[in-house]
């Protein structure tokens, strides 16, 4: 599978923040252990990654003997295509680090819930448990290859403004307006074009599509004008590219 991507595009800092947000779960996995599916997995403001896991999982125990050195431990996360693609799998990410359990899970557990109201964040003590995962590396891997990426440059970036709108957007695209995807595919080289193309992903710098041939699977970023903020400039973004001449009801200059 091959990725274009010299074009404007998130750095890879960014896109693992955004991933935290938009992924259902992760995967633990400690030495010894089973892997662990953790539905709450959230960057917290001191750069731990928050997770819970069920309070009679043998990780807690494992890391309450660690001392302060902590369990060495690996957050798997997939970052999948709201679409049925034929590959769904867009980028894996791997957050490394020492397991450390926390002494005061239920306060944890509220302020992580100021920025992430998950439901399982109620059942912290009965039943569920707050772990911390203080990272030591990150890597991300994609159709280009495998990167690490800097600790301080994922604890300083933002994850992207339509992380929560991005899977709404790509199902309409998809379901609702095949013409604008195919306008918008005639910007990708001829000899590219062979094969079913489809909305991969959407983030404020521009659409990325995928073109699934009987040679593999392409990805190709085509990227909006400039970058984009809200709803109202995506929207805008969009038309532009089609090669509407309207935007915001006003002709747009060439």
């Amino acid at each position: 599978m091959q990725t274009i991507t010299d074009v404007p595009a998130p750095s890879t800092a960014e896109r693992v923040c955004t991933a935290l947000v938009r992924a259902d779960s992760t995967v633990l996995a400690v030495d010894g252990c089973d892997p662990v599916t953790t539905a709450v997995h959230h960057l917290h403001t001191d750069g731990d990654v928050v997770i819970t896991v069920p309070g009679d999982c043998p990780a807690v125990a494992l890391a309450w003997q660690s001392g302060s050195a902590g369990l060495p431990a690996v957050l798997e996360l997939t970052d999948h295509s709201p679409l049925t693609l034929r590959n769904p799998v867009r980028s894996l990410i791997w957050l490394n680090g020492s397991l450390h359990p926390v002494d005061n899970p239920r306060v944890l557990a509220a302020e992580v819930a100021e920025d992430l109201p998950h439901p399982e964040l109620l059942d912290v003590g009965h039943g569920t448990e707050l772990l911390r995962l203080e990272l030591t590396s990150v890597v991300a891997a994609d159709t280009t290859g495998a990167e690490s990426v800097d600790i301080d440059d994922v604890l300083t970036a933002l994850p992207d403004p339509f992380a929560a709108l991005e899977t709404a957007w790509l199902q309409h695209l998809e379901q609702d307006h095949a013409d604008i995807v195919a306008h918008i595919a005639r910007r990708i080289p001829p000899a590219a074009q062979s094969g079913r193309i489809r909305p991969l992903g959407l983030d404020r710098y521009g659409l990325r599509l995928r073109i699934e041939s009987g040679t593999g699977d392409h990805d190709v970023r085509i990227p909006f004008h400039e970058p984009v903020d809200d709803a109202t400039g995506l929207s805008r973004a969009l038309r532009r590219l089609v090669g509407c001449p309207f935007v915001n009801g006003l002709r747009a200059r060439p």
